[in-house]
């Protein structure tokens, strides 16, 4: 997140039991702002539009935020501490942990390479999984929504639909352009592969500075998701084919958020459960045997194989709920 702002007159200086002491951004949900807790730790507040608190369509969305980011392993995003009204204004209260975006650190400092790229590829990864793990679909995976913390990357501001953070389509999808799906932009039902879609094109900014479907306007980017291969030049050898893949027009054909991280640590398929057998059968002959493996298994960009640190370790580091500071053009 940027570093705060001071606060403006119209700005509170207090919500609930936390003292504001900067503006982090706004977007077109909210304000997130930096705060202090009674015990004295740093936190963020997001707090809903005063505008838009009488919509009940837009508070419900807003709070389904903390109920969804509850549901996700800690290690993906910040953990949510607490939630309530400002008046008739929801708000959500999560740890803080300064850090920008992928987004602002490609754009400020060229793209990512070498075990950096492949940090950030392996990390992401592993929280989409576990987000997918808890039955919930991110919907709007961009570099902006990747914060590098101090102890790693996560992934914040996921399965929320915000038509005034958004792109909507004429068919009525939500997303951000150049990172939706085919399946998003058709209006078609949207599932964990359009979030493989998104990671993979948010790697693809991340190695090249660039986006994967490039376009001047927003129409110009839809029909390129939709018409075009990806352009991957300047994308790692090793990393472009499992890109290609995940950014394959038909949802079906996508791997996994689980197989795109074992893919890129080196991992074998896990070992079948023993199926029951006869009294006295050995375990050996109770046991399937894995599937052959490639003579050799896909690496990480750079030739890195073997897992990593734990999915606990990988993304650690909490940060504030997105503002949607970085929102799209609306086409």
């Amino acid at each position: 997140m940027p570093a705060p702002r001071p606060l403006g007159p119209d700005d509170p200086g207090r919500i609930g039991a936390y003292h504001l002491t900067g503006l982090l951004g706004r977007g077109g949900q909210g304000a997130v702002y930096l705060g202090t807790s009674p015990s004295g730790a740093e936190v963020a507040v997001k707090v809903l539009h005063p505008w838009m608190a009488e919509d009940g369509d837009a508070r419900r969305r807003f709070l389904r935020e903390a109920d969804i980011a509850r549901r996700v392993a800690p290690f993906c995003t910040a953990h949510v501490l607490d939630s309530g009204l400002h008046g008739d204004r929801p708000y959500i209260v999560s740890e803080y942990v300064p850090g920008p975006s992928l987004e602002q650190v490609v754009r400020e400092s060229g793209p990512r390479t070498g075990s950096g790229l492949e940090r950030i590829a392996v990390t992401t990864a592993s929280a989409l999984a576990a987000i997918h793990r808890a039955g919930i679909v991110h919907r709007d995976l961009k570099p902006g929504n990747v914060i590098l913390g101090p102890e790693g990357p996560v992934v914040i501001d996921f399965g929320i639909s915000r038509a005034g953070d958004h792109t909507v389509t004429r068919s009525g999808s939500i997303g951000t352009p150049g990172y939706m799906a085919p399946e998003q932009i058709a209006g078609a039902a949207t599932g964990p592969p359009a979030d493989v879609f998104g990671w993979a094109a948010t790697i693809a900014y991340a190695a090249t500075g660039r986006r994967a479907f490039p376009g001047d306007t927003v129409p110009a980017v839809l029909h390129a998701i939709l018409h075009r291969e990806p352009d991957l030049t300047g994308v790692p050898a090793a990393l472009a084919p499992l890109l290609a893949r995940c950014l394959d027009k038909d949802p079906g054909l996508r791997p996994s958020a689980a197989e795109l991280y074992r893919s890129l640590t080196g991992e074998r398929e896990p070992r079948p459960e023993p199926s029951p057998g006869p009294p006295g059968t050995p375990l050996e002959a109770r046991t399937p045997p894995l599937p052959e493996s490639p003579a050799s298994p896909p690496t990480a960009p750079g030739g890195v194989s073997g897992a990593p640190a734990s999915p606990g370790q990988a993304g650690a580091p909490a940060t504030a709920p997105s503002p949607g500071a970085d929102a799209p053009a609306t086409s």
